[in-house]
């Protein structure tokens, strides 16, 4: 078993809290949520996605969300790769036919797959900007040459509307990746795709192939050395139902939630017990 703690400083008594409650994967599962300085108010349900979300009171200074880890985990769920109407998991035509036209081209199969992972990292150059390149868009636009900024959030939204719409069964998934020279201590979240063809699963991680100078980006759950822990899924969540339900892309980080809905980020640092 292992312990993952997201610790949270200085907040005002009072102050709401929305984190993740966690996921099973293969690998693992989170099992449990603990909290220190505050007190767990509500979980709040994403039916469709079959997650929670934690809603926290803080007593006021430092906050704890702790989760305990097993090995013993399971099947990722259907719903991960089960394609759904949002900004950020549609393509636009001209995208979904260039991603057609590229998998065809290889071969299709596994060949297809890893064509489309190697067309979505000629499209970026790792980078957080202020601006994304889906924002305010009603799907997910084609970069049709040179590069453009993005982030692992940037570069899988991408690659998973590419594959979806060229017919492969893909999932994003996000949590935290804790990279072994930092000693199990992040103060970031992370995400990955995963893919599923033929019955095989494969993780792909682009993002980390760049940073790291790995060179072309190969299936692997760890291409780094390092432990990562998902704690979700999928990209358009609704937490709660009626006047009350929270909607945003992804609960990847503890955020505030503000009168009407309205979330904040939070700075944090995230501690896990390594094997």
């Amino acid at each position: 078993m292992r312990h993952l703690a997201i610790e949270i400083a200085d907040l005002a008594p009072g102050t709401q809290v929305l984190a993740p409650a966690g996921m099973a994967t293969p690998e693992e599962a989170v099992i449990t949520a603990t909290v220190t300085g505050g007190r767990i108010a509500a979980v709040l349900l994403e039916t469709g996605l079959g997650l929670a979300a934690l809603r926290i009171e803080a007593a006021g200074g430092s906050l704890a969300v702790g989760h305990e880890i097993v090995p013993e985990g399971a099947p990722y769920p259907e719903v991960i790769f089960a394609p759904r109407t949002t900004p950020y998991t549609v393509a636009a035509e001209d995208l979904a036919q260039a991603s057609r036209e590229i998998a065809r081209a290889a071969g299709g199969g596994m060949a297809g797959i890893a064509a489309l992972v190697a067309e979505a990292e000629a499209r970026f150059a790792y980078a957080h900007p202020e601006i994304r390149f889906n924002d305010g868009t009603d799907e997910v636009p084609y970069l049709s040459c040179g590069l453009t900024p993005g982030s692992c959030v940037d570069i899988n939204t991408y690659l998973v509307a590419s594959l979806r719409a060229a017919g492969y069964e893909a999932g994003y998934v996000y949590g935290h990746f804790f990279p072994a020279e930092k000693g199990g201590v992040t103060d970031d979240m992370h995400c990955w795709v995963i893919t599923r063809h033929a019955g095989e699963i494969r993780h792909w991680d682009i993002a980390h192939h760049m940073k790291a100078g790995l060179g072309p980006t190969r299936p692997a759950l760890n291409p780094r050395p390092g432990w990562r822990v998902a704690l979700g899924h999928s990209m358009g969540h609704v937490y709660g139902a009626g006047d009350g339900a929270v909607r945003l892309k992804i609960l990847a980080e503890p955020m505030a939630l503000l009168d009407g809905g309205a979330l904040r980020p939070l700075p944090y640092l995230a501690r896990l017990a390594a094997p």
